[in-house]
């Protein structure tokens, strides 16, 4: 892992350990797709691109001409942020013992899981990239007011006949916005049940509150996260006064079955 520079900084291998442990739980914290879908890797930071679909001809060629058979990439975006360690807090820890402070850690690994998880809901259009709000030929259900206590479980249920009736029939998943996942707190009138606690019987891979917009039901065989570089932390410099480091991973989404998705967006 020398493209992380670890070896130029002046702490010690127990700081870094610490780093790591603070990096990964904060990021934890924030992700969801991970928790429902399928992860596959991590390969190495050399992973730049992956083929997706079938190779083909680019045009039929001629009875006299040759052909040109193509295949079709999807590249794995890096995503990064820089954070400081103050020198003095840590030459603090390693001599005297003092806490050490690692909330830049956390902020840093937060703000990277952040960028990861609008990957996986929504893409990157500008450069080809699905997500699973915005894949082509995903299922859509269009929900009435969820202030009525009847009316979340009646719009999952459809989104799960779609995909029922494409042939995906569960596990399933279900991520929501937290309004709608916060409404999902009430009990049902004359039981002790939650509505939370419905849905979950019928989404057994999870509902989960993610930030984003409506919501998303998928089956297990919709596609799987692909890593290159899982979440680690790096060195940069030292100023004098910080420690100049920066948090890092890459990854892509790749949407193999889309049938497999069905979105909830509110009805206009």
């Amino acid at each position: 892992m020398n493209y992380l520079n670890r070896e130029n900084a002046s702490f010690s291998r127990e700081v870094w350990d610490q780093i790591d442990e603070a990096a990964v739980g904060a990021a934890r914290e924030v992700l969801t797709g991970r928790r429902f879908l399928e992860v596959d890797g991590p390969y190495g930071v050399g992973l730049t691109a992956i083929e997706v679909g079938e190779e083909g001809y680019c045009r039929q060629p001629a009875p006299d001409e040759a052909g040109a058979v193509l295949s079709r990439a999807s590249a794995i975006p890096m995503l990064r942020k820089s954070f400081g360690l103050s020198v003095r807090r840590v030459q603090g820890y390693e001599s005297m013992g003092q806490p050490l402070d690692l909330r830049s850690v956390e902020d840093a690994a937060e703000a990277v899981a952040r960028r990861e998880e609008e990957f996986i809901y929504y893409g990157q259009p500008d450069f080809g990239l699905e997500g699973l709000l915005t894949a082509k030929g995903r299922n859509e259900v269009k929900c009435e007011d969820w202030a009525k206590i009847e009316q979340a479980l009646n719009d999952v249920l459809s989104a799960v006949n779609y995909l029922d009736d494409n042939g995906f029939h569960g596990p399933y998943a279900l991520a929501l916005s937290p309004v709608w996942y916060n409404l999902l707190f009430r009990r049902y009138e004359g039981t002790d049940m939650l509505q939370l606690e419905h849905l979950k019987r019928l989404c057994e891979l999870g509902v989960f509150k993610a930030e984003i917009e409506g919501a998303v039901l998928v089956d297990a065989r919709v596609g799987r996260i692909i890593i290159g570089q899982d979440l680690m932390s790096g060195y940069s410099s030292n100023d004098g006064i910080h420690h100049q480091m920066f948090a890092s991973e890459s990854l892509v989404l790749r949407v193999e079955e889309p049938g497999a998705i069905c979105t909830l967006v509110k009805k206009t």
